[in-house]
């Protein structure tokens, strides 16, 4: 059988090693030489000819991490790797998904294509910003849920009256999805933005008086929307508000956000290497979700277990 190798790009290192671990194999040998200027040039330490090589490493900005990828990608296929897997645990750049006003880019399409140049012959990631993204590439997408974490986490907390509910509209259809595996209601947040990360006003559709309110959201980057309905829900008469959210970004002013707000916690997994600045802060490891995905990858074999049924 082909043999498997796992390498990683410096971002998720400490994931990767738990990723490995799982695996039930050592993470291969990966040297980046540095120029002065900030170029780099990553070179595997060990044969990869006739492999099956797994890449990992979350797309985050700065673009350097894009960029690592996309260099170890082409190494990789440059080596005569047999089959090439982009593991990336967050995919970014997701938020540019279609053209929302004339005259911008489509930066997931562009970010598809560059991985498929480089040498990519599967991706594997997790919680998309939008399931759609799939279709910007020619090759195989496993596309993960956290809800497979998140769900049996959120049913170990045994909350009376549970609402799930989600800041905005377009994630309805995730909301509906746990709501589903933990027999509860659903309430949505409707936003008006008066532009990126900015809010300029919120309502709510729905009854959340006496509930336990869990939000739900595939990304928490300044926290803006989880606070602001946090607060918005403990004023309509919830018991309490936690969010669980699958890529912790946590950028700008996040954590002050999240301590002044109503939220009782947060829970994210780590996609995104962070090192929480807050005490309502709880990160699941998603390690053992890709080391099983990419075992059966690897072996020809189903993922369906991977998944809530």
């Amino acid at each position: 059988m082909t043999e498997a190798k796992i390498f990683s790009c410096s971002q998720s290192h400490d994931l990767a090693v738990n990723i490995a671990k799982d695996f039930g194999a050592k993470l291969g040998k990966i040297k980046f030489s540095h120029f002065s200027d900030g170029e780099f040039q990553p070179s595997f330490e060990e044969s990869v000819r006739g492999s099956r090589v797994f890449i990992i490493g979350s797309t985050h900005p700065n673009s350097d991490h894009l960029m690592e990828m996309l260099l170890m990608l082409d190494a990789a296929k440059r080596s005569s790797a047999r089959h090439v897997t982009a593991v990336l645990p967050y995919f970014g750049w997701a938020r540019q998904d279609r053209k929302d006003k004339p005259r911008v880019p489509i930066g997931a399409k562009l970010v598809a294509k560059l991985l498929e140049a480089a040498g990519a012959t599967r991706i594997i990631t997790m919680d998309l910003h939008a399931d759609q993204i799939q279709g910007f590439f020619e090759k195989p997408v496993d596309h993960l849920y956290a809800s497979t974490i998140f769900v049996p986490h959120i049913k170990n907390l045994r909350l009376k009256n549970l609402t799930i509910a989600s800041p905005d509209m377009g994630g309805s259809k995730r909301a509906y999805a746990y709501s589903k595996f933990l027999e509860s209601d659903v309430v949505i947040c409707y936003k008006q933005r008066k532009k990126a990360n900015i809010i300029d006003s919120m309502e709510l559709i729905g009854n959340v008086e006496g509930k336990n309110v869990v939000l739900v959201d595939d990304m928490v980057d300044t926290a803006g929307t989880l606070t602001k309905a946090s607060d918005l829900m403990i004023q309509r008469g919830a018991l309490s508000v936690r969010a669980v959210c699958t890529h912790g970004i946590l950028s700008g002013d996040a954590y002050e956000k999240i301590e002044k707000s109503n939220l009782a916690e947060l829970i994210i997994t780590d996609t995104i290497p962070v090192k929480p600045k807050s005490k309502k802060v709880k990160i699941l490891s998603c390690a053992e979700l890709f080391a099983s995905t990419m075992k059966n990858v690897h072996l020809n074999k189903s993922i369906d277990k991977n998944f809530l049924n």
